[in-house]
């Protein structure tokens, strides 16, 4: 109902997540997906005014990738849509299965690439 696909809310979260704005490259490695494809999302965001490009200091041709009023409104929705989902999804589960979990994933997709 947000009009975010799974990817588009990746991206808006990985602009969350990052301490300071990054160009697509580095949303790219953070995500561990191909930079082509994040720069296709982010253009995308950017048409639908959730991100905005800002100038880069470091870097004339890499833009720094910013989060809008209406991209934070967006996310933020999404956080209130998944925050049930995820907590009905994880109840059962000790942290210590989870954390296990986690572990397991993180090798096979250290072995996967």
């Amino acid at each position: 109902d947000l009009g975010l696909t799974s990817a588009r809310w990746q991206v808006l979260g990985a602009i969350v997540a990052a301490e300071r704005p990054q160009p697509v490259a580095w949303l790219a490695r953070d995500l561990g997906a191909n930079r082509q494809n994040v720069q296709r999302i982010v253009n995308d965001l950017q048409s639908e005014g959730l991100v905005a490009f800002k100038t880069n200091p470091h870097h004339r041709r890499a833009q720094l990738v910013t989060l809008t009023d209406k991209g934070s409104e967006a996310y933020d929705a999404a956080m209130r849509l998944q925050a049930p989902w995820i907590n009905d999804l994880a109840e059962g589960l000790s942290v210590e299965d989870i954390n296990t979990m986690h572990g397991v994933i993180t090798v096979l997709r250290r072995r996967l690439e």
